[in-house]
């Protein structure tokens, strides 16, 4: 699934670990949703890292997603700014959920014969099948 969400970044320097401030990020419509970078970049890559991590287990939990605030009607202090953060976690999961899972199937003797006699991969084919069935991209 694709998502876009606000983000608030706020500017911190009152953290004594980071005597050149830090960017703090948060998601107002994620709870536990939050994150930080060094600088600017670093914030914005670790803001979709934590938004796709949320989204996903959201999903894998079958929790309702929220929908997004308009950005509008986030308030912010001088120090920060909102900015829309996106999501894909099929792309995140292609990306970190590699893990093979063993499958059992059954098909007919005459065909896992014939499979076998030519060198079939099954779990090839099976991955194939399955990737153009649902429609998704592989790019692994």
């Amino acid at each position: 699934m694709k998502y876009i969400y606000p983000a608030v970044f706020t500017f911190d320097t009152s953290d004594k670990n980071f005597p050149n401030g830090v960017y703090l990020v948060n998601f107002p419509d994620l709870e536990c949703c939050y994150t930080f970078g060094k600088d600017l970049n670093e914030a914005y890559i670790m803001a979709e890292d934590i938004l796709n991590l949320t989204l996903w287990d959201m999903e894998e939990n079958k929790e309702d997603i929220p929908a997004p605030s308009n950005p509008k009607g986030i308030k912010c202090d001088e120090n920060s700014f909102i900015a829309l953060i996106s999501a894909d976690t099929l792309t995140y999961r292609k990306l970190y959920d590699k893990k093979a899972v063993k499958k059992t199937l059954t098909i007919p003797a005459w065909l896992n014969n014939l499979a076998l006699e030519r060198n079939v991969n099954f779990s090839n084919i099976l991955q194939n099948a399955l990737i153009k069935e649902l429609g998704v991209e592989n790019h692994s």
